[in-house]
């Protein structure tokens, strides 16, 4: 019975959460986009968001009261601040008010491949034809590429057209596609976040090295983003009424959004981490895909395109593709790191013996 209830705990309530987590971040994209499209500015949205959760956060920094290494992880965080929150996150919900939610999925699903043609250009990585990781690895990159750019130039028809013009003048509590069109745009604002996204995860595991406490780091780089975030907003946003709050959705989204992303969100995933991988944390990501896809034909189908999803499942399918080429080359990686350690090892034996 012990052992029954540990299998549970190793193998169903992992995926259990990280379903739940991207039915979350679905549900919240959605909520976001509606407040955007009442006329929420993007930039005080992210200035609000990240202010809450740095106010979360600060009981878990312990960078505030430590001294060393201060000098050195400053800058750190100021990079990761300004990437991650100032450049991505205003950029994505930018995105957000010119386009849809599965735009939102579809694009963060590039991540892996600009990340692996950073590093070929970074000459931190090589290509080798001959081992199949590789070739796998260029595959998926390729894939993903390919379904951004049918995302950006093909939306396809309507899941349902609207019968009647008075549909199209009855107001709507969610939306699932931005008033505000103009598609092309969104899709590029959002394909420049998922750059910034992987300049910052690469930035963010230099930084590990020296503050190897996440929520630290994570609060410090919030905090930072949030000041960095402010003033970007002072300088883009000037209508001063943007800035004045209601007690209405737009003030919920913020909460919860805050409250999910700063906590909810990053406990899970360490938890699923420390249980299970890495990789099995990023697995879940493109699920995201048929999730919006599900909320798009069932609630906001004269809003929602085929041609979006079909191109958000490409760029799904070359994110699996180039996360197993992934798998594979860490795998090989860690078998020649083996073998070599074993070679090393033998010639000592043999001393012994001889002796």
């Amino acid at each position: 019975m012990a052992e029954t209830a540990a299998m549970v705990v190793v193998e169903v309530v992992p995926c259990m959460l990280m379903v739940l987590m991207e039915f979350c971040n679905i549900g919240l994209t959605i909520l976001a986009s509606t407040v955007l499209s009442k006329g929420l500015s993007p930039f005080v949205f992210v200035v609000y968001t990240n202010a809450l959760a740095s106010i979360l956060l600060l009981p878990y920094n312990t960078f505030i009261v430590t001294r060393n290494k201060k000098d050195e992880l400053i800058g750190s965080f100021l990079l990761l601040g300004f990437v991650g929150v100032t450049m991505a996150q205003n950029l994505a919900f930018v995105g957000l008010t010119y386009s849809s939610p599965i735009v939102a999925i579809g694009m963060t699903c590039l991540i892996p491949s600009i990340s692996f043609i950073l590093a070929l250009i970074c000459r931190k990585t090589k290509i080798d034809l001959r081992s199949s990781s590789s070739r796998t690895k260029l595959t998926g990159t390729l894939i993903s590429i390919m379904g951004a750019v049918t995302m950006m130039l093909y939306r396809g028809p309507v899941v349902k057209d609207p019968s009647t013009r008075l549909q199209l003048a009855s107001p709507r509590f969610f939306v699932f596609l931005s008033r505000n069109e103009n598609w092309l745009l969104g899709c590029s604002l959002f394909a420049s976040a998922s750059l910034c996204y992987s300049i910052w995860n690469i930035i963010q595991v230099k930084t590990l090295e020296k503050c190897p406490d996440v929520m630290t780091m994570a609060s410090s780089y919030s905090l930072f983003g949030t000041f960095q975030s402010a003033f970007l907003a002072i300088i883009l946003e000037r209508d001063s009424n943007a800035w004045t709050l209601q007690f209405d959705m737009g003030l919920l989204v913020i909460i919860l959004t805050a409250i999910f992303g700063s906590l909810i969100k990053s406990h899970v995933h360490m938890w699923c981490i420390r249980r299970k991988s890495q990789f099995y944390v990023t697995m879940f990501k493109p699920l995201g895909v048929p999730i919006a896809g599900m909320f798009g034909c069932v609630f906001f189908a004269e809003t929602f395109h085929y041609g979006s999803l079909m191109a958000a499942s490409i760029t799904g399918i070359g994110y699996y593709i180039m996360m197993w080429g992934q798998i594979r080359e860490d795998e090989s990686r860690r078998g020649k790191a083996e073998a070599n350690l074993l070679e090393e090892k033998v010639p000592l034996l043999q001393q012994e013996d001889q002796v």
